[in-house]
């Protein structure tokens, strides 16, 4: 199998010379690109321009060399996580019972989830099945304006974030600093946080500041028949792909809070204070995960696509 050894291409050359490789390759086709950072740009940038036409796998992850196989899929009729969920909400209960994410994950089918996991593909088919037999009243945000669905998020989850964020930071630390001698896990978990609180702060305001008001800026384009003026950012998939990457790395943040909490399980005697600080890092996830998935499945995808469609 060929590498692409990128360290020895001039920057400018890097990512065309990658995207040239790749649209060279056969279906079931693979090549390996060497780097001396994470390429996971490069991932959002192909899945923003290419969609689901490839794999992406970690042969070597750092700290000095990064290894990453990517293969040009086969072409498939399975809808991603993020499809299913698009369609149907309801259906992200069922991914989160068994510990599949739906919204940094989403661009992954269920059966590629399921054999990487080790879990029963059946049995999780079987659960989001039934939710075709049933009955339930639930937003259909993929039917919304993407002018409406951003004010939804700012309004609902970025309200959320803001609120929580000082209280449970604060609540962290006093957690950590009370009980940590005796659950030295607390203390990774009071910083993990942090850095969570920290940088969610500057994402939400590049996101209230820069992206989604262009966004606006083209439904009220579309819908009046005017032209869009250029963006600083170049062109939308820009700023979503750096979203998408700042998504990717809140989501491994809670996954490790998750893990040392023990699925935020309660040691026997907890005062109110760490039951408190357990209950609402697991909502907080919870929120996230909503969160993520209408801005990575839904607002993203479609305002990338009338872009398109208005300088077409």
């Amino acid at each position: 199998m060929e590498t692409l050894d990128v360290t020895q291409i001039e920057p400018r050359f890097k990512h065309p010379t990658i995207f040239n490789k790749f649209d060279s390759l056969a279906e079931g086709e693979a090549f390996i690109i060497n780097n001396d950072h994470d390429p996971k740009p490069l991932y959002y940038q192909l899945l923003a321009e290419r969609g689901q036409t490839f794999t992406w796998e970690y042969l070597e992850n750092g700290p000095e060399v990064w290894r990453v196989q990517i293969l040009k899929r086969q072409p498939s009729s399975d809808e991603t996580i993020g499809e299913m969920v698009t369609k149907d909400f309801r259906k992200a209960q069922v991914f989160k019972k068994f510990g599949i994410d739906f919204c940094c994950g989403g661009k992954k089918t269920v059966k590629e989830v399921c054999e990487r996991k080790g879990i029963d593909v059946a049995v999780v088919e079987k659960e989001l099945n039934s939710f075709n037999e049933r009955e339930n009243t639930y937003f259909d945000f993929d039917s919304w304006e993407l002018d409406f669905l951003a004010d939804y998020i700012v309004n609902t989850h970025h309200k959320y974030v803001k609120e929580s964020l000082p209280f449970m930071t604060e609540l962290a630390n006093k957690v950590a600093r009370v009980h940590g001698d005796g659950h030295p896990e607390l203390i990774h978990i009071a910083q993990i946080f942090s850095n969570v609180a920290q940088d969610f702060g500057l994402h939400l305001m590049k996101e209230e500041k820069i992206l989604f008001p262009y966004i606006k800026e083209m439904v009220a384009a579309k819908n009046t028949g005017a032209s869009i003026a250029p963006a600083p950012f170049g062109q939308v998939n820009n700023p979503t792909q750096m979203m998408e990457t700042e998504h990717e790395q809140a989501g491994e943040d809670m996954a490790a809070i998750r893990q040392l909490s023990n699925d935020y399980t309660l040691p026997q005697g907890a005062c109110n204070s760490y039951t408190i600080l357990f209950k609402k890092l697991e909502e907080f996830e919870n929120d996230l995960f909503t969160h993520v998935h209408l801005e990575n499945n839904i607002l993203f995808p479609k305002a990338i696509a009338l872009e398109k469609e208005l300088l077409a």
